[in-house]
């Protein structure tokens, strides 16, 4: 093991994970339907992703009063995200458990398949606890713990039962064109789009490539394997505050919030 599990879930390299862990949530249905017909994702991609990150950094790290504060944002925001099924739309709800734990799931899934190209495979104790750990993303919301599959096993058998009926359909894939190509957006959001777009690609499973539209070959995958080594050597050897800068950040504005100090919170990515 290389390091505490604890400072795995901080490392600022998992965003390179993010699109990765976006596109495989878009990639189910109701998900899908439910985030083109509700959210401004594609408007506001950073304060998004930011939100998204500010939750499992207080659900993770937090104070008892950072993990209330970031449940109420999350519950608000998935309000008005429902639709009843009907004879044209098989319905969604944000505050379906199955859908929340798919989400978790892919939170996990991604960042431990970023941990171990940047660290290595983690020994046996290490993985369980941060497996254990990745769980609270779900159960802190409407997922029961029982939901939550057993242990790492059960996860690979969920995982790719779930890969198997994962199927893009227009609505998901009009967000995730808007999210990898996005046009209103600042300069350097924008210039930053071709990297990443390589590494969602490079972290993607090869059908999900294909959906997304994201070009592969096996000259990208030298590229991708090269990029890996290059990071596995370089990025550990960052300080430790520049790794986990944005997980302090991140809880610092939460902290401002909460206590009258910082800029009014901006909504993060929803229009509830």
């Amino acid at each position: 093991m290389v390091q505490e599990v604890a400072d795995y879930r901080a490392e600022g390299i998992l965003l390179a994970g993010a699109g990765r862990a976006i596109l495989l949530q878009l990639a189910n249905p109701a998900i899908g339907r439910g985030v083109a017909a509700h959210s401004i994702f594609t408007e506001r991609p950073v304060n998004r992703l930011k939100g998204t990150l500010t939750y499992v950094y207080a659900v993770v790290y937090g104070t008892d009063e950072q993990v209330h504060e970031v449940r109420r944002r999350v519950n608000r925001a998935h309000a008005p995200v429902r639709r009843i099924p009907d004879e044209s739309s098989a319905g969604y709800s944000a505050f379906d458990p199955a859908l929340q734990l798919w989400v978790a799931a892919t939170l996990y899934d991604t960042a431990l398949t970023v941990i171990e190209k940047i660290y290595g495979p983690l020994d046996e104790a290490a993985a369980d606890a941060m497996y254990r750990d990745y769980a609270r993303l779900g159960t802190a919301l409407q997922v029961p713990p029982a939901m939550w599959p057993a242990d790492r096993a059960a996860f690979g058998r969920y995982w790719q039962e779930q890969l198997a009926a994962l199927r893009v359909e227009a609505e998901g894939a009009q967000v995730g064109r808007g999210l990898l190509y996005p046009e209103n957006t600042a300069f350097w959001y924008r210039a930053m789009m071709p990297s990443a777009r390589f590494l969602t690609a490079g972290l993607l499973p090869g059908q999900l490539r294909k959906d997304f539209g994201l070009a592969w070959s096996d000259r990208h995958e030298r590229r991708f394997n090269l990029t890996m080594r290059v990071l596995a050597v370089a990025y550990p050897k960052l300080p430790r505050g520049t790794r986990h800068w944005f997980k302090d950040y991140c809880l610092g504005e939460l902290d401002k919030d909460l206590h009258g100090n910082g800029r009014l919170q901006q909504r993060q990515g929803s229009r509830a």
